[in-house]
């Protein structure tokens, strides 16, 4: 008999670490298919706005983090610190490429909106869409042309996708994590981490979800 976990997944598609710990994710569950193929992963994507006050265009890239972080110095060691994490998970990120940091508030939109439209296969490479576009091909993510390519790419239907992007503006509700930030992931509600864990982390939380669920069900 088939056993569920359901794993909820906080994130930003601004944030590296939520790249990484994407990948971390993956990886845990490739293992827990491994060692429990009798457990269905339902994965469910929880988009959390972490700047819901920045300009819908957006602000240079660069400018934003020497604001944010102080110096060039600090900028420099703190984008080190994610290459160093991301090159462990097989990502490469160049933030020089990088020359906005947008609003993600209609990618969030989309993104959630589209979940009706196909299967989680699909959604979930229109999520590797969003990152990729974002951190590897320089694109801004809250403009509605860059939004319509990559869902095409991703085969969504284009009609009903250019209905969701010419619909009214409807402000973006964003998920809340309680302070905890993002990446944070919960499994069957019952354990949380906050943070891009390394996969064998998140193996194991995967597994007390399981035991605290068995334990319900004597």
């Amino acid at each position: 008999m088939k056993t569920k976990l359901s794993i909820e997944v906080f994130f930003d598609f601004i944030c590296p670490w939520c790249l990484i710990g994407k990948r971390q994710l993956q990886v845990a569950i490739q293992q827990l298919k491994q060692t429990h193929p009798n457990v269905d992963v339902n994965i469910k994507w929880r988009g959390v706005q972490l700047l819901p006050s920045m300009p819908i265009e957006g602000i240079p890239f660069k400018a934003f983090y020497l604001q944010r972080l102080g110096n060039k110095t600090a900028v420099s060691m703190r984008q080190e610190q994610v290459r160093q994490a991301a090159k462990v998970v097989g990502v490469e990120i160049d933030f020089e490429r990088i020359p906005r940091m947008p609003n993600t508030a209609r990618a969030h939109s989309i993104f959630a909106n589209a979940m009706r439209l196909g299967d989680s296969a699909q959604h979930d490479l229109f999520l590797e869409g969003l990152f990729s576009a974002y951190f590897h091909h320089s694109e801004n993510i809250s403009d509605l042309d860059v939004l319509q390519k990559i869902a095409m790419y991703c085969g969504y239907p284009e009609a009903q996708i250019k209905e969701l992007l010419d619909a009214p503006d409807i402000p973006f509700i964003s998920a809340n994590t309680g302070g905890k930030g993002v990446p944070y992931f919960v499994f069957n509600g019952s354990f949380a981490l906050a943070g891009a864990h390394p996969a064998n982390m998140l193996y194991k939380a995967m597994l007390d979800a399981l035991a605290v669920q068995e334990q319900a069900a004597v």
